[in-house]
């Protein structure tokens, strides 16, 4: 195929903001919206008026992650305390616009009950019903998932979206299975989280390096999502200092 016919990878490009200052850092590194990080509701709900004015001040636009699940096996915790969170959550979300919400609830059939794993599937349901009232996507971010350990979730709920994160990819795995979701799901990816490990099978593993400061084969990946003709949003799941210094890197692989 001729070089000028090659369709280029058209990704926008936002980092993780754990705090308002976090967005004006992501404003100042040109990049499109910041994915704002719960890990505490309260902190979350007594700055809505900070993040409101940072904003309008920069132009950014949210995306929004959930709160992590806690213990992955525990019914009882899920029931009353996850579940009541992310329904607050998603009250608040329309306050800043936000449209896409990215949830971690461990699916991998190696360390979930499998009748967990069906609570959790009913649980997601419950979540979605509410969502769509209000236009928001729901999107499961895989952990140490392969796509047979999501297939049940996908093939119950058709309105659950993924969030392809390949670091957590690259663990648990000979192989990063960013590829196998690309080919198993290509209709399902609407969001993407990028940053960078050595791989490894524990938890510690989770490195967050910059891109390129690992094992991860972005340039393959990239590819992938180039052929399936992605045009959604990308995080980098990083500090903006870290982001600023890899930024140069990502956005090369993107138009190579």
């Amino acid at each position: 195929m001729n070089a000028s016919h090659v369709k280029k990878l058209k990704i926008a490009l936002g980092g993780t903001a754990r705090n308002p200052e976090d967005v004006e850092a992501l404003h100042n590194l040109k990049l499109k919206f910041a994915e704002i990080s719960i890990d505490n509701l309260i902190y979350f709900r007594k700055n809505i008026n900070e993040y409101l004015k940072v904003k309008e001040k920069t132009g950014l636009y949210f995306l929004c992650h959930g709160l992590r699940e806690g213990d992955p096996n525990n019914i009882n915790s899920l029931t009353k305390y996850y579940l009541p969170q992310v329904l607050e959550i998603l009250k608040i979300m329309p306050t800043l616009s936000m449209s896409l919400l990215t949830l971690h609830l461990w699916m991998d059939r190696s360390f979930v009950k499998a009748t967990v794993i069906d609570f959790k599937i009913q649980l997601l349901k419950t979540i979605i019903d509410n969502a769509r009232e209000k236009r928001i996507l729901i999107c499961l971010e895989n952990l140490s998932e392969n796509w047979h350990d999501l297939k049940g979730a996908f093939d119950k709920l058709p309105l659950l979206n993924l969030t392809l994160d390949v670091g957590h990819a690259q663990l648990l795995r000979k192989e990063n299975t960013s590829f196998d979701f690309i080919k198993r799901y290509p209709d399902r990816i609407k969001h993407i989280h990028l940053h960078d490990n050595l791989g490894g099978n524990m938890p510690e593993n989770d490195l967050h390096l910059p891109p390129g400061k690992g094992t991860v084969d972005f340039k393959n990946i990239f590819n992938s999502l180039n052929n399936i003709g992605y045009t959604g949003t990308a995080t980098l799941e990083l500090k903006p200092f870290e982001i600023k210094s890899c930024l140069g890197f990502v956005k090369k692989l993107l138009r190579a």
